[in-house]
Order: structure tokens, then C-alpha cells, then sequence
């Protein structure tokens, strides 16, 4: 039988998982996800850049910006199927990396204080 712990966890990963699977599933989609918008958009959706999105607009590059890679913009569909679902791979292990990171700090501070 699994622990509270375990099962939570379990949970967790079949989650990851299923979004894994269902990435693919954006390809399908035209047009922006919401909230991906940058300056130009925002400004055609609503008529102006916010002051604190002007100032900070420049401060982050995406690696791969548009989920595409550099020179890959115009490229025939299953390239930029390729190079999206490339991207979402990079995503998840950049992600799942930093929580694994996070876990074993905290669980050593919790260690060293417990």
C-alpha cells in the first residue's frame, strides 16, 4: 500500500505526464495562447503598453522564442512541429530539474534543522 506521500507524488507525475502527452495538442491551435503576448500585441489588443511592460520588455529572451529555433520562422510544418515540440521537451526538464533542485534544498535545510 502507498504512503500519503507516495501517492501524492504518483499524482504529480502522471499529471507531468498527461500535459507531456497533450502538448502536442498546441499545434492544432491559431493564433497566441493567452497571456503569450508580447508588446506589439498587447498594444493592438488594448491600445497601449502598459509603463511597467515598456520597462521591462527587454529585460528576458526567450531561448526559443515563438517555439521555434533561430532561422526556423518560415520553416515548412514539420519543422516547426520538430522544433515546438522540441521546445516543450526542453520546457519540462528545465522545469522538472529546478523542482528537483528545490526538493533535495529544501529537504536538506529541513534535515539540518529538524
Amino acid at each position: 500500500m502507498c504512503s500519503g506521500k507516495a501517492k501524492g507524488r504518483l499524482k504529480l507525475w502522471l499529471g507531468l505526464a498527461v500535459m507531456i502527452v497533450l502538448t502536442p495538442l498546441g499545434l492544432l491551435a491559431s493564433g497566441t495562447a493567452w497571456g503569450e503576448w508580447g508588446s506589439d500585441e498587447i498594444k493592438s489588443l488594448v491600445g497601449f503598453i502598459p509603463k511597467g511592460l515598456q520597462r521591462f520588455s527587454d529585460l528576458w529572451k526567450a531561448p526559443l522564442p515563438d517555439y521555434s529555433f533561430k532561422g526556423w520562422e518560415e520553416a515548412p510544418f514539420l519543422h516547426s512541429a520538430f522544433a515546438y515540440i522540441a521546445s516543450a521537451v526542453i520546457g519540462v526538464a528545465v522545469v522538472l530539474g529546478m523542482a528537483y533542485l528545490l526538493g533535495r534544498l529544501l529537504a536538506k535545510r529541513e534535515e539540518s534543522n529538524g
